[in-house]
């Protein structure tokens, strides 16, 4: 499943902050696999551009699951780093995702509304399940969604997600009765050709650590041939 890293796609760079496209495949730090990861390659990229010897430092904020795509924001400095973490944490940073589902999310013909569930993460299995309040180990995971567009049996879903859970996206859709398209471990009848689920980070708006306008970012999803996204891409083009 995974890709070629190179080229990689900066989005922005400054002293503090840098934002790159993932592909889906790639892992967003050095996992058990040994294939190369987002931080590597941008550390690799960070190197070369700036000529810096040594080893360069870039502090890892927040992640996508591996067969997610979209953007994503490393610190540059440790300042930077601390800033951007303090973002994701206290809510303040802003994240669009799109996401293509099998067929569509909810019963009560409503398109849009909020999933709030209760989640733990078997670390065993790397799966997450739904369970009751009050769960030893449970973290609350509350998520906005917006149904864009229906079509050939699927739906284009806007999420934005209002907690930080592990694959609190791909529950929550699951949960509808509408699992990711390509997502076989929450429900989705047959993968993608790629291997990657059908959701993109498509925006991210943070403050910036040192300067008062804040960094925003936004990518549009992979339109190869067989995956899901251009069948909607004027819809997903018209959330940027």
């Amino acid at each position: 499943m995974s890709r070629p890293l190179e080229p990689l796609e900066v989005l922005h760079v400054s002293n503090h902050v840098i934002c790159v496209v993932k592909r889906a495949g790639i892992p967003t730090v050095p996992d058990d696999s040994g294939d190369m990861s987002l931080l590597d390659a941008t550390k690799a990229w960070i190197a070369a551009e700036f000529k810096k010897p040594g080893d360069v430092f870039l502090g890892v904020v927040h992640r996508l699951d591996r067969p997610v795509s979209g953007v994503l924001a490393f610190g540059r400095t440790s300042k930077g780093a601390a800033r951007l973490t303090a973002s994701f944490r206290d809510r303040v940073a802003e994240k669009g995702y799109v996401a293509v589902t099998t067929g569509v999310p909810g019963t009560d013909g409503a398109h849009e509304g909020v999933v709030e569930h209760w989640l733990f993460k078997d670390g065993s299995k790397n799966v997450v399940r739904v369970v009751p309040e009050g769960t030893q180990g449970a973290r609350l995971a509350r998520t906005r969604y917006r149904i864009v567009a229906e079509r050939g049996g699927h739906a284009l879903v806007h999420l934005m997600p209002e907690t930080g859970r592990s694959h609190q996206l791909r529950v929550a859709m699951a949960s509808l009765g509408a699992p990711l398209v390509g997502d076989l471990k929450y429900g989705a009848p047959e993968p993608l050709p790629d291997r990657s689920v059908a959701l993109h980070a498509l925006a991210l708006r943070v403050p910036h650590p040192t300067q008062p306008e804040p960094v925003m970012v936004s990518a549009l999803p992979p339109m190869e041939r067989g995956l899901p996204w251009p069948a909607f891409r004027r819809e997903i083009e018209s959330l940027r």
